[in-house]
Parts: C-alpha cells; structure tokens; sequence
C-alpha cells in the first residue's frame, strides 16, 4: 500500500468482506523474495490485509512461492506474461528447451505449484496470441488478465484467446483499473463515470461471451 495508508488499505478491504462477501479481493503486490521474506509477505497479504489472492513474482523460484502457495484456501497469482510493452525483454526469452520463459512460467504452475489447486496467473490482454498458448498449456486454470482499457487490450481477442471452451466457468478474471479510475475528468463527475465505465466494459465481455 502507499505510505502511511495501511490503515486504509485494511479498511477497504473489510467493507469489501462485509458488503459484497462474494467478491474475491486480490492484492496486487507482486511480491518477490527469499523464503523467509516471502513468510513475512504471506502473512501481511493473507492475515494481516485478509486478502483473498495475491500477485507474486516467480523469477525467484518455487521456495519463494511455497509461503504463499501453503495458504490452501487463497489465490497465489504469478505473473506470467505481463502487459507492458517491456515484458517481451525477458518473458520472451527462449530457454534451451525451446520454450520461451512465459511457457516455462505456465508450466511450472500447472504442474509444480498448483498442488493446493489454488494457483494463477497474469495474462496481459495486450498479449492475445501468448494468451492462447498459455491456456493450452494451463487447461481451465483462472487467468488474471490486465490491459484492457488504457493500455489497449481488446476484449473480443481476449476472450477468444483466453475462454475455456464448453464451459460456464469463463476461466478469466479480466481487470481495468486506470480506464475505470480515470473515466471521469472532474471530482463532481468521478462516481458516476467509473460506474459507466465498470458498466460499459461489463457489457463489452457479455455481449462477446455470447457470440
């Protein structure tokens, strides 16, 4: 959280709990460290902030995720192909494998990290063609998938690259934060057009799930 706003933080986060009980709330925090930091993170995301689900970075190896990942009932969502522009510098490295390091990533979840069947991972919308080819690896393992909005990412290409096939569950958690934040262009006007903005994009995922 931002300085000196931890109280807020956990304020947020138990009016979240307490008037809308079936929305997961996911801290992104993106968390990377040894084992024994990364307890110390595990306890601050999942006990202390009560989140549901937590972003993590991976680059450190399982032993920086087991804390995370020994939290049976929350979400471990690690970033796999992200929506920056810049992601390509390392994400897209090829490995003497022959798998680029995001299909690595994606492996490992679902065959290493997953045991507790509570993990993630973060799929840039700005990425369709990688999005496709992490859900064939992954199967119907839930997606986290920024982009769309400010930073360009398509909801059609999104949900045809990302979408489980043959059933109700989408597998997606698609967000946007600065296109929904930023709707409105004035204190008088923010409530109601971030409420359009969650609306409109609302409408754009459901009329294209249906096609």
């Amino acid at each position: 959280s931002a300085l000196s706003a931890e109280k807020e933080l956990e304020e947020i986060i138990k009016y979240i709990h307490d008037n809308y009980p079936n929305v997961p709330v996911i801290l992104d925090a993106k968390r990377g460290d040894i084992g024994s930091t990364a307890e110390r993170y595990a306890l601050e995301a999942f006990e202390r902030y009560q989140a549901d689900a937590v972003t993590v970075n991976p680059y450190l190896g399982q032993d920086s995720l087991q804390p995370f990942l020994d939290y049976a009932d929350k979400g471990v969502i690690a970033l796999c192909k992200t929506s920056n522009g810049g992601s390509n510098e390392f994400q897209n490295l090829k490995l003497e494998n022959g798998q680029f390091l995001f299909q690595q990533v994606a492996v490992n979840a679902a065959n290493q990290w997953n045991s507790n069947n509570n993990v993630l991972l973060v799929v840039g919308a700005t990425y369709p063609q990688e999005l496709a080819e992490i859900r064939q690896i992954v199967g119907d393992m839930p997606l986290l998938i920024p982009g769309i909005g400010a930073q360009g990412g398509d909801v059609e290409a999104t949900l045809k690259s990302g979408l489980i096939k043959n059933s109700e569950n989408s597998g997606l958690i698609i967000s946007s934060s600065r296109g929904i934040i930023f709707a409105g262009d004035s204190p008088e006007n923010y409530k109601n057009r971030a409420s359009m903005a969650c609306e409109e994009l609302n409408q754009q995922i459901n009329d294209f799930w249906s096609i």
